[in-house]
């Protein structure tokens, strides 16, 4: 539940408010009855999801979590998750699209030390042209492969797409990994996001707010507490809390402070949160966290909050 796969049909259910595992609209009721949504970070769901069923193809994740971490995962999970699913014969999918080749040169799967049997990357992976892969095991990859399913007298999985084998993304991509093979990108955009957190939730001390900034590896996320738990910046642990109440950070204020942003040049996503970039500098740091300062007195004064 609550993560986001991309939008297709076996994938999409469990994405955006539907906080109970209801399907989407657009998705067929016949995909509803092949997919298993369970509560993220369940291990206990999970254990009881595969001994009650015997044909669970595969298990598909974030691997730091719903959204980058929006929603993180315990401490150990992803170590269990590897070992009951390989002790199930389920692969195990690692959706890391956002993850691989942000957090670590090689991914969350690299940063975490758990090794899936496949892995879907995107976005950077093509240098910013279209573009995707798939990595995983040869076992599985080889299904894909003219030669190596010839070899086996067996047909070849179907594996067709608009943009396969198109040499401008590849050539991207290739510049792109080398970049981050040889640089330390990935650790400066870590440690400017990790700056960043803390100084965000000192801004929120100054202001009394019980409001908390958090996240992991270069990701930051505000949580705006529209129900009003009580809660300090300074020690809030979403690990303490359940996925529906860190979702609803959406609602509430989230659409007023990211405006109350802009008015001060500062741009963040909606959720309200983001990612940074290792190109980000100390100047960026000073402005956003000022911005932040200014937009939260903004908001106090126009509605109250505080």
């Amino acid at each position: 539940k609550a993560h986001f796969h991309g939008w297709h049909d076996a994938v999409a259910s469990g994405y955006s408010s539907h906080f109970e595992g209801g399907v989407v609209r657009g998705v067929h009721a016949s995909h509803e009855s092949e997919t298993l949504l369970l509560p993220p970070g369940d291990m206990d769901a999970i254990k009881a999801a595969l001994d009650t069923c015997d044909d669970v193809a595969a298990v598909i994740l974030e691997p730091t979590g719903t959204h980058f971490g929006m929603v993180p995962l315990p401490p150990g999970f992803m170590e269990q998750l590897r070992d009951i699913t390989a002790s199930k014969n389920v692969v195990l999918i690692f959706d890391e699209v956002i993850t691989g080749f942000r957090v670590s040169p090689g991914g969350a799967q690299q940063a975490l030390g758990v090794t899936p049997d496949l892995s879907t990357h995107a976005k950077i992976i093509a240098g910013g042209l279209p573009g995707g892969a798939v990595c995983g095991r040869k076992a599985i990859l080889d299904m894909l492969d003219f030669e190596a399913m010839e070899l086996k007298g067996e047909e070849k999985v179907q594996h067709n797409g608009t943009f396969n084998a198109n040499l401008v993304s590849a050539q991207a991509g290739i510049a792109m990994l080398k970049q981050i093979r040889d640089t330390d990108v990935c650790e400066r955009a870590n440690n400017f996001a990790e700056r960043l957190r803390a100084g965000m939730n000192d801004v929120l001390v100054s202001h009394q707010m019980p409001w908390a900034v958090y996240g992991s590896f270069s990701g930051f996320f505000v949580f705006t507490n529209p129900t009003g738990l009580k809660i300090s910046p300074l020690d809030f642990n979403p690990l303490d809390y359940d996925f529906t109440v860190l979702k609803t950070s959406r609602l509430g204020f989230a659409q007023k402070l990211v405006l109350a942003l802009i008015t001060q040049g500062v741009h963040i996503a909606g959720f309200p949160g983001g990612w940074v970039s290792s190109v980000h500098s100390d100047e960026d740091l000073q402005q956003t966290l000022a911005g932040f300062d200014k937009a939260l007195a903004l908001l106090k004064r126009e509605e109250g909050i505080g």
